[in-house]
Formats: C-alpha cells, structure tokens, sequence
C-alpha cells in the first residue's frame, strides 16, 4: 500500500450502507447500535484459527498443499515476480530506499593474501517498498478509540517503536503452494486496466473459466492489471492511482479461503476505492478481517505471455522480528 487517503467514517451505518450499496452482500455487517459494532461491520475476533493465533491464513499451507504444489511442476521453469530493489524505483509518499558500498573496499587487505571485501548500506522502510509483502500487522481499525488488527489484538497492548511484539512476519512462515493466475485484463482485452478500474466478481469467475480452474483453501491468487508496464516507464501514472479489487470480488476470494492475494499494482484494491467515504477498505477486509496476506507490486508479464495459469508457488518472507512486512522475490515454477 503506497500512501493515505480521506480517514473512513467511524460510524457504523454509513460503512454498511456503501458496503451494501457496492453489491457486497456482508450478512455480517450491522446498522450501529450493536455492541460489537466496529466501523467495519461486527467485530471480526476471535480468529478461526483460535484466539492466540498470530499467523491468519497462512495456517492453510498444510503439507497436502505442499505436496499439491510439487505435482504442479512439469518442465521446472522457474519465474521470477519480484521487482528489482534500485535507485527510482516508484515509491510511495515520504518512503525511501537506498543502498550504497562504504569505503570501497569497505575492509580494507587483510592477511598475506590482501583480502579485501564489500558490504552493503541499506535504508528504507524495507517492508514495505519494492515487491512488497504486507503482514497482518500492516494495517488495523480504529474502534472506540483503540487501534485494532487481526485477532482482535489491540496495538496498545503488542505495539513497540522497536518491533511489534504481536503479529510480526517472524510468525508467517514459508508459502509453497498452489498458485493460479487471474489475467482479468486479458479477459477484458485490454493493455492496461485504467486507474480506480474496480475488479468485479464476475470477472474473477471469467478468469478461472477461461482456464478451467477453480480456487482452493490455501491458494496463492494473482491478479493481472496490466499496471505492472508502467513500473520504472511511467511511475508517476503507476502510483497516481491503480486498477484492482473492489470489496465484493475481495469477498469472493477470501470466501475461497485463499491464504494469499497478489497483484502487479501497489495496493491490490482500485484506487480510487469505489467510495471516497473508505480508506483501503480492502486492505482491511483482507488483512485485518481475515488474515488473508497481500504481496504487492509483483511483475506478472512473463507469466502472463506464457499462459501460466497454475503453478507451484513459493516465497518466505524475511524474518525480521516485529516487522510489518517483507521484502523478497516469490516466484513461481511450472
């Protein structure tokens, strides 16, 4: 996710009735007065996976998936999807990133042999700039004055300047799974997508049709824009805005029980959302509702002109304690 937007309403009827009005048929949703009324709909807590659980739907990678995944792989060519961390890269708002070599050498000769060695510099919100993997502590809700996320555990409790002490990517795990590919801008002919495009459910079906696939508990599901052409060629119009997920077609993913969504844009969701009364409602309906992981600004392009619509799927993100997000270079084998 790149940047902010207009703080969403905290009154719960407002939330509804857009939700409501954008198709999205949330049964869970409630018209205020409730007491476990958020500004999201109900209160989304105690997790699935129990009231302790750190790691949301990353606790579908089970060794069936594992191995589901290996028996996917037909010829081992391997794809890479992440982005080249470099020097103007798009990055979002006040972000940054930089890498330099001190010293040159950085040690200087050492021994009867004169080694000398290089060591890298690196600056930046490392997490969350680049091909970038958002964590279930990415992104909360504010209720009644507490600052919320996945679980229900509230950041007053498991935040510190220091490193979350509460759903940290050290918790995530390793992904190896089934991965298909959704290529809604070639089902709707399309280049490119517009920005603030809203992705629709209809079309997410369109897309498994077209490769007679369905979704499966634990997948990893990547959506083609086309975004991804302006990375590094036009970056300006790549974080102006994207196409992407609108909150019912993020509803019938996270109905599938996928454990991951991806995406050749910045935020998964269009931008602008489908209501200027929401900020990155889908991010919250993912992440903080379901435990469902983004990976963001992924190259898709390769995969995409080979007509790879399932594959094996891998990625571990780093294991950087109290992080809220990972860097890192998933890729997929066939």
């Amino acid at each position: 996710m790149m940047r902010n937007q207009t703080s969403s309403t905290s009154q719960t009827i407002r939330f509804t009735l857009i939700a409501f009005g954008l198709g999205v048929g949330l049964t869970t949703l409630v018209i205020g007065g409730a007491d476990d009324a958020t500004p999201i709909g109900t209160k989304w807590w105690p997790s699935e996976f129990g009231p302790a659980d750190e790691r949301g739907a990353a606790n579908r990678i089970t060794p069936k998936k594992v191995l589901e995944a290996r028996d996917l792989i037909q010829d081992g060519k391997i794809y890479q999807l992440g982005r080249l961390y470099e020097h103007g890269m798009p990055i979002p708002g006040k972000r940054h990133f930089s890498l330099t070599i001190p010293g040159l050498p950085t040690g200087l000769p050492t021994g009867n042999n004169q080694m000398v060695s290089n060591d890298e510099l690196v600056s930046g919100e490392i997490g969350q700039v680049g091909t970038q993997f958002d964590g279930l502590g990415h992104v909360g809700c504010r209720v009644n004055g507490e600052d919320i996320f996945y679980n229900g555990f509230k950041l007053s409790e498991f935040g510190n300047p220091y490193g979350l002490e509460k759903l940290g990517v050290e918790n995530v795990g390793v992904f190896l799974t089934r991965g298909i590919l959704l290529d809604v801008a070639a089902i709707r002919k399309a280049d490119r997508l517009p920005n603030g495009y809203v992705i629709k459910p209809a079309e997410l079906q369109a897309c498994l049709d077209t490769a007679d696939l369905e979704i499966r508990t634990g997948d990893m599901v990547l959506l083609r824009t086309g975004h991804g052409k302006l990375w590094m060629e036009d970056n300006d119009t790549y974080g102006e805005g994207e196409p992407g997920l609108g909150l019912a077609a993020a509803r019938f993913l996270t109905d599938r029980k996928v454990a991951l969504i991806g995406a050749d844009t910045w935020a998964i969701e269009a931008v602008p959302h489908e209501s200027d009364e929401l900020s990155y409602p889908v991010h919250q309906w993912n992440l903080t509702r379901h435990g469902v992981y983004h990976l963001e600004n992924l190259d898709l392009e390769e995969l995409a002109a080979d007509k790879v619509y399932e594959f094996a799927f891998m990625f571990s993100p780093l294991r950087l304690r109290g992080a809220t997000g990972s860097p890192g270079n998933p890729i997929a084998v066939r």
